[in-house]
C-alpha cells in the first residue's frame, strides 16, 4: 500500500530539515582571516569591513591621548 498524508507530510518535513541545516564547519577561520585592519598602538584587530567611524570611535575610547591617524595610519589622505 501506498503512504497517506502523514507519511508523505513527514517525508517532506525531512527533506526540509536536511535543505536547511547549515553548511558543514565553522565560520570562526574565514572570520580570523578577515581580520586585517590593526590598531597601531593595541594592535587589536578589526574585520576588513570595519568603517572609519568605528576605527575613530575606539581610537576615542581606548587611545584618548593618541592621534587617530597614530592608530589607523591608513586613514589618512
Amino acid at each position: 500500500m501506498g503512504g497517506g498524508n502523514g507519511q508523505k507530510s513527514k517525508t517532506a518535513r525531512l527533506r526540509n530539515l536536511e535543505k536547511q541545516k547549515p553548511a558543514k564547519g565553522s565560520q570562526l577561520d574565514s572570520n580570523k582571516k578577515a581580520m586585517t585592519i590593526q590598531c597601531k598602538v593595541c594592535m587589536q584587530a578589526f574585520i576588513c569591513t570595519t568603517t572609519e567611524v568605528k576605527g575613530r570611535e575606539h581610537a576615542e575610547a581606548k587611545h584618548p591621548k593618541s592621534d587617530v591617524y597614530a592608530c589607523f595610519p591608513h586613514l589618512q589622505k
